[in-house]
């Protein structure tokens, strides 16, 4: 089993910044891919970005790219998500999650491919 700690949420003016951190518990950790995702209140999770834990391939969902990056430090098993530009649609619960099996640029952006969901952090973008 593995545990994944979200952190570096807060309240961020439009046009600021934030990193979000999703640290896994497990010692020996080694999933397929690492996601972003974001919920709000009444809604599904949307896809934000992924990232392949060997070869860093990146994925973004077109509402972020340019503004939003992902990267990982195997070493500290730690994803990361670079959150630039803000605007107020930012505004939702981020989720990090792990996806054990290999998916494709497709399948990495759905939230039922993820084995592994951490608690989530708030992020809140006021104009």
């Amino acid at each position: 089993q593995v545990q994944l700690v979200e952190s570096g949420g807060g309240l961020v003016q439009a046009g600021g910044s934030l990193r979000l951190s999703c640290a896994a518990s497990r010692r020996t950790f080694s999933p397929y891919a690492m996601g972003w995702f974001r919920q709000v209140p009444g809604k599904g999770r949307e896809f934000v970005a992924a990232i392949t834990w060997s070869r860093g391939s990146t994925y973004y969902a077109d509402s972020v790219k340019g503004r939003f990056t992902i990267s990982r430090d195997n070493a500290k098993n730690t994803v990361y998500l670079q959150m630039n530009s803000l605007k107020p649609e930012d505004t939702a619960v981020y989720y990090c999650a792990a996806d054990d099996n290999i998916c494709s640029a497709y399948e990495c952006s759905m939230a039922r491919k993820y084995d592994y969901w951490g608690q989530g952090t708030q992020v809140t973008v006021s104009s």
